[in-house]
């Protein structure tokens, strides 16, 4: 019998959330995990474009075999730059 590893997929909108934990084999990689999710299936966006993937905050490639306890974070794109929404703050605040 293969090893099995526990992981959590985790995608949050402004309005949804969604929290899959998997049972999954050893071997399995981040890809892989969140096609097993379903993630595609409530979010079929997601699945053509390059959306970043990291674990417990850190970026990782989508070939990256993951460990038990993993938690699997799918990132939104950014609507702004960092920098320009300071920026936009700042010039408000001077009026």
């Amino acid at each position: 019998m293969a090893a099995k590893i526990e992981v959590e997929v985790v995608y949050v909108t402004e309005s949804r959330q969604f929290l899959k934990t998997l049972s999954l084999a050893a071997g399995t990689s981040v890809d892989q995990s969140i096609e097993a999710s379903g993630l595609f299936e409530d979010f079929p966006a997601l699945a053509s474009s390059e959306t970043p993937i990291g674990i417990y905050g850190k970026k990782v490639s989508r070939d990256r075999i993951l460990k038990d306890g993993d938690r699997v974070e799918v990132y939104r794109p950014l609507e702004i730059d960092p920098k320009q929404a300071r920026r936009n703050r700042a010039a408000r605040k001077k009026l």
